[in-house]
């Protein structure tokens, strides 16, 4: 019986996924409890030996799943997919236009093995004239114009994690499970699709509305006229910095007693958030001085006392010791080879809950050796020990590692 953190149990995956876009698909499926198989190339998949910023993206999107090292060039390669796709229900893949046909493994190929299959394919682009354009992340941010409005003015910025990567992948799940259910009800399944430039374009909708209400572009975050009187970043007298946010007249009314701002509180400038906001080229700056006065520790006291929204402003390395993450299992203690000998690290589990004890998906495998899986999943596809014997000695399987992700 399936448990309330793994409502997918039972599904079998195909998962062609690299770099972020694709594995995000993967670990998403393979988190929710599905049996997600990553098909990599006989050497590993190179993300796993990515550097610097990129060091942890292998570890991150690609736990609990199992691993197969084949060298899809091969027809022998192929012919192991093209078994494997028999009792598949998705199949999902990230590669460049052309690839996936190149290695007999597109939707048409398989299709004809297993009319059931649901086929995930995620794109730059969806149809359309740019439909044969390679992208990325950071070439969809920048054409979306989501970097525009990111940067200040004249200087286009992405974003500081690859958003649309996971944004697509995000999508694609959501398209893949629509047509499970729609299996459901047909028997047969279908291809679906997923891409980075129509993700960021979404995301920017309210953003394509605004410009038109206004008659012209809106203008970069950093340069926008505020919606709130109060909704910005203020430096301590200790050099922490503190986001606090405003947006009800309640909001103002308990800021301001908790703070001792008592001049301010029943100031007529200040009735009503439109007010506030036509002050604040002169409000902005005295209550920056006056909550310059205060330590940083003490500012987050009056914020939590006044129920206004508020933020330390922190950074990505110091979520690992966050007691709200630690406390409720947001963080998953993964393997990352990077460190040397597997060392483990608490990365972000799906930020989804289940059911009346509130569970949360957890870690069921570490991020799989190159190959780590390859002869279960051949045994369990009928081949014997002298076929997968055969098969790597033809150089057609990769050698297991040792290291994990």
């Amino acid at each position: 019986m399936m448990t309330a953190s793994r409502p997918l149990a039972g599904l079998k995956v195909l998962d062609f996924g690299h770099t972020i876009m694709g594995p995000c698909a993967g670990v998403l499926f393979a988190d929710l409890g599905a049996d997600v198989i990553k098909i990599e190339p006989a050497g590993g998949d190179p993300t796993r030996r990515l550097p610097g910023f990129a060091a942890g993206f292998f570890a991150t999107y690609n736990r609990n799943k199992r691993s197969i090292a084949i060298d899809l060039k091969r027809p022998e390669g192929q012919a192991i997919v093209h078994r494997l796709v028999g009792d598949a229900d998705v199949v999902l893949e990230n590669f460049g236009p052309g690839t996936i046909e190149r290695l007999k493994c597109s939707w048409e190929d398989l299709r004809r093995i297993n009319p059931r299959l649901v086929y995930l394919s995620m794109k730059g682009f969806l149809k359309g004239p740019y439909e044969n354009r390679g992208a990325l992340d950071e070439v969809v941010q920048m054409q979306s114009g989501l970097a525009y409005m990111t940067g200040p003015p004249g200087r286009p910025l992405r974003a500081g994690a690859p958003v649309i990567d996971i944004l697509g992948g995000a999508f694609g799940v959501v398209a893949a499970l629509a047509a499970l259910r729609e299996r459901d009800t047909t028997g047969v399944g279908q291809k679906v699709a997923s891409s980075l430039f129509e993700s960021a374009t979404f995301m920017l909708g309210a953003v394509v509305v605004g410009s038109a209400v206004i008659g012209g572009p809106m203008p970069p975050m950093p340069a926008r006229k505020n919606a709130w009187g109060v909704y910005d970043v203020f430096t301590a007298s200790d050099g922490g910095q503190v986001f606090i946010g405003c947006t009800s007249d309640g909001h103002w009314q308990r800021f301001c007693e908790t703070f001792g701002f008592d001049d301010w509180r029943d100031d007529i400038r200040f009735a009503g958030n439109a007010a506030r906001c036509e002050a604040r080229e002169w409000m902005l700056p005295e209550l920056e001085r006056r909550i310059a006065r205060l330590p940083l520790g003490e500012i987050l006291a009056k914020c939590e006392a006044a129920r206004v929204a508020y933020s330390r402003v922190g950074r990505p390395d110091e979520l690992s010791t966050d007691p709200h993450l630690l406390g409720n299992g947001g963080l998953l203690a993964t393997a990352v080879s990077g460190l040397g000998g597997g060392r483990l690290v608490g990365i972000p589990a799906l930020p989804v809950e289940f059911g009346e004890a509130q569970e949360r998906p957890g870690l069921d495998r570490q991020p799989p050796r190159i190959g780590e899986h390859t002869d279960e999943i051949l045994r369990a596809a009928g081949y014997s020990e002298r076929d997968i014997e055969d098969l790597r000695s033809a150089g057609v399987l990769g050698a297991v590692a040792n290291e994990p992700a």
